[in-house]
């Protein structure tokens, strides 16, 4: 039997304190020189490359995996950069590509946010040092518009038509181009998150290198005979899954007991999952997008 659909949250109405900056946006501003918008090499393959959270992902998620919901809309598909081969040797790339259909599926439904120039292509920043391209994708959309607004502070032709666009994570990861590095900005509350889930675990930390995803070995989901963990990439979309669960079955919920959520690193899975076969321990994860809860089954063996 196909597991329920995911659910939204209900969210908060909007606070009317001033969110704070995300220090990681205020990091990349001190190295960062320059915006700049770039040119037309590469452009057939990216286009066809890489979507929005348009259709093809939409089908892929419903497709492959029954018990997750259709991705949040998003505008109408927008090509990607065109990136110039120019000066770009030597320089590292983002190359964690995904080889299996499988991988792509689970994905699919997640957004990352980046910017876009007037002409529909993406911007890229440059440091001040090493003058190499960087390509941002926040899992804020906020932190996406701070990021905007700085553009356009420091880049006069950029600001009209520049914009923020959403894009299905699946299709970040496919990115390998010569003198570009892609990097994810993380949301600054959930790497908050991060380091209290660590410090409760009895590993005490003051920082947390990468994106955050958040577990609980309670929580399974089950489908078609199969059980699928899933992971959050905000630690209070666990947290109500995991309440809405105890609930339903009138068990204790385990959020309050110590140890039973935890925090990974989502680039060291996705590492992982590309190198594993199919017997990796990360072959049953299915990533949960933020904003979405799941009813599912508790579970007592911690071991399983």
């Amino acid at each position: 039997m196909a597991f329920p659909w995911l659910k939204p949250r209900n969210q908060n109405p909007p606070s009317s304190i001033p969110a704070k900056p995300n220090p990681f946006l205020l990091t990349i501003q001190s190295h960062l020189n320059a915006f700049s918008d770039v040119s037309s090499f590469l452009k057939a393959h990216l286009d066809s490359a890489v979507e929005t959270l348009g259709n093809r992902a939409r089908r892929a998620v419903l497709s492959g995996h029954p018990h997750l919901p259709s991705p949040p809309p998003a505008p109408s598909p927008t090509p990607w950069a065109r990136i110039s081969p120019a000066g770009c040797s030597g320089v590292r790339r983002f190359d964690l590509a995904m080889s299996t259909e499988g991988m792509e599926e689970r994905l699919a439904g997640v957004p990352v946010y980046a910017l876009s120039n007037a002409a529909e292509e993406f911007v890229l920043v440059s440091g001040v040092r090493t003058g190499k391209s960087l390509g941002l994708f926040c899992f804020k959309k906020e932190d996406a518009e701070a990021l905007l607004q700085q553009m356009r502070s420091m880049n006069r032709d950029m600001r009209e038509g520049s914009k923020v666009v959403a894009v299905a994570l699946n299709k970040v990861f496919q990115l390998k181009v010569n003198g570009v590095a892609f990097r994810f900005v993380p949301d600054s509350s959930q790497v908050a998150n991060a380091i209290k889930v660590k410090m409760n675990e009895g590993d005490p930390v003051d920082d947390f290198t990468g994106v955050p995803v958040f577990q609980s070995r309670s929580l399974v989901l089950r489908s078609q005979n199969k059980r699928y963990r899933p992971a959050f990439f905000r630690k209070e979309d666990l947290e109500d899954s995991l309440s809405r669960a105890s609930r339903q079955q009138r068990q204790l919920n385990p959020a309050l007991r110590k140890g039973d959520i935890q925090v990974c690193v989502l680039e060291d899975i996705i590492k992982a999952m590309k190198e594993s076969s199919a017997a990796s321990k990360w072959d049953d994860i299915v990533f949960i997008p933020p904003g979405f809860n799941v009813s599912t089954d508790l579970t007592e063996s911690a071991q399983g």
